[in-house]
Formats: C-alpha cells, sequence, structure tokens
C-alpha cells in the first residue's frame, strides 16, 4: 500500500511541495518498515556467502565468475583471504545486496594467520 502511493507520487512530474512532504514521508515509513520486517542480519562475509549457497542450492563452483580463480572460492570459504574490491561488487551485483555486507568489520591478515598456525616468514 505504501509503496504503491510512493510510486505513483514519484511518477507526478514537478510534484507539489506537499507531493514532496508525502514522497520523503512515505519513503521513511517504507524504509522503517523494510527495517523492522526484512533486516539483513549482521554476519561476517564467509557466513553470509555460505547462507546465500544453501539458500539458493549453489555450490562454490558456481561462484567462480565472481571469484576468478578456482583456487579463490575455497581459500575465501576458509578464511585464508578476504575478497578483493572486485569481488566484492560482482557478489553485490549476483545476489542484489548492498558490497557493504561483504565487507569484513576486521579484515583478516595473512601474516597473522600464518603466526597463529605456527608459520614464520622464510627470507
Amino acid at each position: 500500500m505504501y509503496t504503491d502511493a510512493l510510486f505513483r507520487l514519484t511518477a507526478l512530474e514537478g510534484p507539489s511541495s506537499s507531493e514532496v512532504e508525502a514522497i520523503e514521508l512515505l519513503t521513511l515509513l517504507v524504509e522503517r518498515y523494510e527495517q523492522e520486517h526484512y533486516a539483513i542480519p549482521k554476519a561476517d562475509p564467509v557466513s553470509l556467502v555460505r547462507f546465500l549457497i544453501e539458500r539458493q542450492n549453489l555450490t562454490q563452483r558456481d561462484l567462480i565468475p565472481q571469484f576468478g580463480p578456482e583456487s579463490a572460492v575455497p581459500m575465501f570459504m576458509t578464511g585464508e583471504r578476504n575478497l578483493t574490491l572486485g569481488q566484492v561488487w560482482k557478489l553485490s551485483t549476483r545476489f542484489k545486496l548492498p558490497a557493504d555486507v561483504f565487507i569484513p568489520k576486521a579484515p583478516v591478515t595473512h601474516s597473522a594467520k600464518r603466526l597463529a598456525k605456527g608459520h614464520s616468514r622464510s627470507r
């Protein structure tokens, strides 16, 4: 109902000031409703991609077009690699989600992972 009214109002050419106010109000109401009823839960990128794979009956191989090299998908899924900006953009486009949901809050550093596993870098 709100969205129908919003679509009708935004289709107007040169809306009046009261119509502009109605557009703004309806936009806020729709956004609030969507946040309350269809909020995307906060999750790390790996968990989100796992969820999307499961939900859409995909396999890791189905994501090769978004990741590039075949080895990139399992390396990301096991936490060995972060996503590149290109991969974030492609995943965002494929799944029609905001890009920031694929960006970790605290990126994994490879040297920190290596130290945690007991490996040292040889020079």
